[in-house]
């Protein structure tokens, strides 16, 4: 499936090349039905976490899922109102109020708009393949522990970082309801792709498990005992904050940090869907799209939003697979908002807790065991790290302590890899020819290498198999040459690649005293003057 570069809609065609036939539209439509009925709780939920009423998620939802469903970087992706952000939109909400908050999305849209100009989205390429099955896993976990909070009395729960929590749990009979229509659910689910794929399984375990509730009257929590999600259409709304610096000064920090976990879990969530659509591209397109979309949302009563990774997996296996499903969804959520209040209020919690459930199991990495016994220790340490801190802290900060680590882990072992082989010309020079990359982690090394009392009057250094990368490679090589300046020895520098003649010129420590190779490409002997970095020329 691709767009073309304006991201029309009928160049959004199915992984099997099939263009948008009315059995495709039909199927798209189906999808968008099915995330926006698992929208609804998802998004009261996070309202309540965030400390505000009910209707911001909602707009939030509707607002954010349709301007990233037609703009966004991957058709089939779904954007609303998530539980990463709300965990840190409640103190601000709970100290300031929420047209603070409004004000604060409004900037944190402006950021992300920025990310995308400045095509920062790119650095997501950084992530390794380990972090990203921990950031798959922790959010399976996460999204099935929001789940719990259903298997409470409706209204004696209270807001917590993964939904609601601390309230009275069901029992009895009432629980064995609960538990036995989440289990139907997920029978049907699994069931209905081997009867039929007319209708998406998530959508069909909802309709028939809802009409058999409603049908025989069983007495069971209800989308409506969440809270009412009647409202109208939401209309502009201009932040009512003081325009001053003082103001700048308390959003600015929750914009920053919002902006941040909003554009990490959504290009993670793009790479996903990516993976399962055989789509690549879109990282700055999608950054854009999201800061447009919270830009709006900020403007008309909306909680912010991004990426879902739960409802974009009901979204594409449910068939979703061009930006129609995702308007779709915007499109039914408004009309349950405005329309359909009461007929949506009607549908038991357990049918959407049963797909939900299925989305976890669909989610969640099993692979990643065996994954596990396979791969270097540092690397299933990281899996398990990213999956723990995403489940007990956040998603961004889970992704920055996965990325850290792994950098170190590399860094580490790049740093074992630095040797030389050495060797004596006939003309009496000592000849070390270095391997490995010299930087920060292998400076210490690279200076063992050496021995400026037993050498020779001229000592070369050949980098043909080596790379200078940085500063610390940089005062490695004077250090060196420092010690057989002081036993009244030269050294030269061999075979450097352009980038590092480049690197090394620039902090004025070359001396070139060969003209034979102008490109640098081959031989050429460079004398090293220290003491440019330590004395500051």
């Amino acid at each position: 499936m691709a767009a073309n570069a304006k991201g029309s809609l009928i160049a959004d065609v199915d992984p099997t090349g099939g263009s948008l036939t009315p059995g495709r539209i039909r199927t798209e439509v189906l999808a968008g039905l099915t995330v926006a009925l698992a929208l609804v709780p998802e998004a009261v939920a996070f309202a309540f976490v965030a400390g505000v009423h009910p209707l911001v998620g909602l707009y939030a939802a509707f607002i954010v899922g349709l301007i990233t469903a037609i703009f966004g970087g991957r058709p089939g992706m779904i954007s609303g109102a998530t539980g990463a952000l709300a965990v840190v939109m409640v103190a601000l909400v709970a100290q300031h109020g929420v047209e603070y908050l409004f004000a604060t999305v409004v900037l944190m849209g402006i950021l992300q708009i920025l990310a995308g100009v400045f095509r920062l989205g790119k650095f997501i390429r950084l992530v390794p393949h380990p972090v990203m099955l921990g950031f798959v896993n922790g959010l399976a976990i996460v999204i099935f522990l929001a789940q719990l909070s259903q298997f409470q009395v409706p209204g004696s729960a209270v807001a917590s970082g993964h939904g609601m929590s601390g309230g009275t749990w069901l029992s009895g009979w009432p629980l064995v309801l609960m538990l036995a229509l989440v289990a139907v659910t997920m029978a049907i689910i699994w069931v209905t792709p081997k009867l039929t794929t007319a209708i998406p399984a998530p959508l069909a375990g909802i309709g028939i498990v809802a009409v058999a509730v409603i049908a025989f009257g069983i007495d069971v929590p209800r989308v409506g005992d969440l809270a009412s999600i009647e409202g109208g259409l939401p209309s502009l709304h201009i932040p009512m904050v003081p325009l001053t610096f003082e103001t700048f000064e308390i959003i600015l920090p929750y914009a920053l940090i919002l902006a941040a976990i909003g554009l990490i879990e959504s290009l993670l969530t793009l790479n996903l869907v990516g993976e399962i659509t055989g789509q690549r591209g879109g990282a700055s397109r999608e950054c854009i799209a999201q800061g447009a979309a919270n830009t709006v949302t900020g403007f008309f009563g909306g909680m912010g939003g991004c990426a879902m990774i739960g409802q974009s997996m009901i979204n594409v296996k449910s068939g979703g697979r061009t930006r129609i499903s995702g308007i779709s969804a915007a499109l039914f959520l408004l009309t349950f908002i405005v329309i359909a209040a009461p007929l949506i209020e009607q549908i038991p919690l357990a049918a959407l807790v049963g797909v939900m459930f299925m989305v976890v199991i669909g989610t969640f990495a099993w692979n990643s065991f065996k994954i596990m016994t396979r791969v270097p220790l540092t690397d299933a340490l990281v899996i398990v790290l990213v999956t723990a801190v995403t489940v007990a802290y956040d998603l961004a900060i889970a992704v920055v302590v996965g990325v850290i680590v792994s950098a170190l882990a590399y860094a580490w072992n790049n740093a074992k890899r630095i040797h030389a082989k050495s060797y004596t010309t006939p003309e009496g020079a000592r000849v070390y020819q270095i391997q490995g990359p010299l930087f920060f982690g292998s400076a210490d090394g690279f200076a063992e290498l050496f021995d400026p009392a037993g050498d020779p009057s001229l000592v070369i250094v050949d980098f043909a198999d080596s790379r200078v990368v940085d500063q610390s490679a940089l005062t490695a090589i004077e250090a060196v040459a420092a010690k057989y300046e002081a036993a009244g020895k030269s050294i030269q520098l061999r075979h450097l690649s352009p980038d590092c003649h480049q690197l090394l010129s620039k902090a004025g420590q070359l001396i070139v005293d060969s003209d034979d190779d102008p490109d640098y490409q081959v031989a050429a002997d460079y004398s090293v003057r220290t003491g440019v970095l330590a004395g500051g020329h």
